[in-house]
């Protein structure tokens, strides 16, 4: 008599990721993978650890008179920790502000005051229109006297962009170049990509950022943040007697 063939059993599953005995028993005997383990404590873990951090760090950022309003609120010893640091981050930033304004230059001095002056800190160039009707050009002149006076640990020039380049054509004006280390590291022509004419601070802090310039923890930029998120968090009403929030937004004739 001959051996008896070996059948294949259909084995009926319905949802093998399903919590049932019968998935119990198939897996038990192999017949189906084991259940991968639920995402769901990890991402408790992760939203937990978020929070913890987010509370641990809470006081970053801010400056000594944002830390002293929060005395009735906050442990004193915890302050006191983070006061200290406020206090070690301004004398440091003192120490390392050489500068403050924005420095005028020639095609002659580019080198001297770009690329070797580079080799000791960051240098940023602006290169101007020469038109008074260019209207981004006329923002950034604003926004760079702006973060000259701030960032006083990086050198900000301008020079107008044909005396520069011969021939530089007005419509790639304003072109941002930045040098560190003796090179150029970045080039942005026209403001089209960091704002526009609507380029403001915060635009400019994200491209120091960006290039390696400053920290994004830096507590003035982080000032910066909180008091963008404070106007926009502001009641807005309009009406009759009009609104409580006025955007300081001129019109491009304003610039003629």
């Amino acid at each position: 008599m001959a051996a008896p063939v070996d059948q294949r059993i259909a084995v009926p599953i319905d949802d093998p990721n399903a919590d049932t005995e019968w998935n119990d028993i198939l897996r038990k005997h192999g017949v189906i993978p084991e259940k991968p383990p639920s995402p769901t404590p990890l991402i408790e873990e992760a939203i937990l650890e978020g929070r913890r951090l987010a509370h641990e760090n809470r006081l970053e950022g801010k400056d000594l008179d944002e830390l002293d309003a929060l005395e009735e609120e906050e442990d004193e010893e915890f302050l006191e920790k983070y006061r200290q640091q406020r206090v070690a981050e301004l004398q440091s930033l003192t120490s390392k502000s050489l500068h403050g304004s924005v420095y005028p230059i020639s095609k002659p001095d580019f080198v001297r005051e770009v690329t070797e002056a580079s080799k000791t800190c960051p240098v940023l160039v602006n290169l101007t229109s020469g038109l008074g009707t260019n209207v981004e050009s006329r923002v950034l002149i604003e926004l760079w006297r702006q973060a000259a006076k701030e960032f006083g640990e990086i050198k900000f020039c301008e020079i107008p962009g044909d005396q520069a380049i011969e021939g530089y054509p007005d419509k790639n004006c304003p072109t941002i170049l930045v040098y560190n280390k003796g090179d150029l590291v970045k080039q942005i022509v026209t403001l089209a990509m960091v704002g526009g004419v609507r380029m403001n601070m915060r635009n400019l802090d994200a491209l120091l950022i960006e290039a390696g310039l400053v920290k994004d923890n830096d507590m003035r930029v982080q000032k910066r943040i909180r008091e963008s998120e404070d106007d926009e968090n502001e009641p807005k009403t309009t009406g009759i007697r009009g609104s409580t929030r006025h955007a300081n937004v001129e019109d491009d004739d304003d610039w003629d």
